[in-house]
């Protein structure tokens, strides 16, 4: 018999906002957070825009607070903390405290590309100068691990695994974590995203071309790039029948999750779309379903022209008639959070049986047939989608379904 996962809780921090409700409020309101960084500077003639967690709550940097002693120390990177704040806010849906999942097997699986540890350039420079001057130096860095943070601070023996597969991270993160359920490896399972902004990537991006100097556009013909955000987000898996026997409401079930990689280039996805194909006929196998019996797809739309049209091309096969949700315009591109973060946003769509514009888009590009929802929209809706395309061709699928 099938193992049947369903996520009974969910923390999300991104620009949007803090916690699921705040940031849901900002996407059905349209607004669009973009600005010029503030924690990162650099050099150029032209300014950036990026999608910033601005007034981040104590309870991520004060020890003692919330539900988890010490839940954050001085030593903590930016990640850690932001981590830390959503995985409180998805036990307290869940109805967890720490002491709930002691002599539990508890898996922590969280996907990022920095792990914080590109943020340190300052001592590596120092370190490559001078050597180690402090050992705090070293400590900082010790302490970036997002997963081993998660499971330090709850005290957790189960299985810990950081993720860094690009783009694709948290949601690969996720899958993973469903598989550890499917094969009794745990009874509960932490799985998300996190990513902080970054000076080596958001000028990374930057020297590739890719990057918009405007708030970004996804899927419109007038788009130039992506911008980059930051973020974190939570889901709490159980199996369904360990959450039935503790009575505790069920948000969805992940009913798929298919992972492929098409090893066509480092930055740019295959032009036909192959990999993103197979990752979606894997993830439709596992839930056991068609494309008939989706009924809307939270697209990756990173508004870079190649990532738009790839998109476009597949899911104008796949499904033709199927409503698309594109939701960067609203968090910029958080890297290895945005599977998780996008991930929080199908469920709760799912949840609200809505879907919210995909601000930044106006007109669609000459040949492509798919356009994303161009306004609130209400939905009846059983199966929601969310993809996930990143550098070296790694594409990543999941499939989420509204709990009967």
């Amino acid at each position: 018999m099938k193992c049947r996962i369903s996520v009974t809780g969910m923390g999300i921090l991104c620009a949007a906002g803090q916690g699921v409700s705040a940031v849901m409020d900002t996407l059905y309101s349209g607004a669009r957070l973009a600005a010029p960084p503030k924690r990162i500077s650099c050099e150029l003639d032209v300014v950036y825009p990026v999608y910033e967690v601005q007034n981040l709550s104590a309870a991520a940097y004060s020890e003692g607070s919330g539900i988890i002693d010490n839940a954050c120390s001085s030593e903590d990177s930016l990640s850690v903390r932001m981590l830390m704040q959503v995985v409180q806010e998805a036990l307290v849906q869940a109805q967890l405290t720490p002491k709930d999942l002691v002599n539990k097997r508890v898996g922590v699986c969280i996907g990022t590309t920095t792990g914080a540890s590109l943020n340190f350039a300052d001592d590596y420079f120092a370190h490559k100068k001078h050597g180690w001057k402090s050992m705090s130096q070293v400590s900082s860095w010790l302490h970036s691990n997002p997963a081993l943070a998660v499971s330090k601070y709850l005290g957790l023996s189960g299985p810990c695994q950081t993720v860094v597969n690009a783009c694709s991270s948290g949601t690969d993160a996720i899958g993973l974590g469903m598989s550890w359920l499917e094969n009794d490896v745990c009874d509960i399972v932490l799985a998300g995203g996190v990513d902080e902004l970054s000076l080596v990537s958001y000028n990374g991006f930057i020297r590739l071309g890719v990057y918009d100097p405007e708030p970004c556009r996804p899927f419109d013909a007038g788009r130039k790039g992506l911008n980059l955000g930051e973020g974190a987000a939570m889901l709490v898996l159980e199996k369904r029948k360990d959450a039935e026997a503790r009575g505790i409401a069920l948000q969805a079930e992940c009913a798929g999750y298919g992972t492929s990689a098409d090893a066509y280039h480092l930055t740019a996805p295959a032009p036909e779309g192959d990999g993103v194909k197979r990752a979606i006929e894997s993830a439709l196998e596992q839930a056991e379903i068609t494309c008939d019996d989706v009924d809307f797809i939270n697209v990756h739309g990173t508004a870079t022209p190649d990532n738009d049209r790839v998109e476009s091309r597949v899911l104008t096969d796949m499904f033709p008639d199927t409503l698309v949700s594109a939701t960067k315009g609203f968090t910029g591109h958080t890297l290895g959070a945005a599977g998780a973060i996008e991930a929080v946003f199908v469920i709760q769509a799912l949840l609200d049986q809505k879907l919210p514009a995909s601000v930044g888009f106006g007109e669609s590009e000459d040949g492509f047939t798919m356009c994303p929802v161009s306004r609130d929209i209400s939905i009846v809706a059983r199966y929601g989608l969310s993809e996930s395309l990143a550098f070296g061709g790694n594409n990543s699928v999941l499939i989420f379904s509204k709990e009967l």
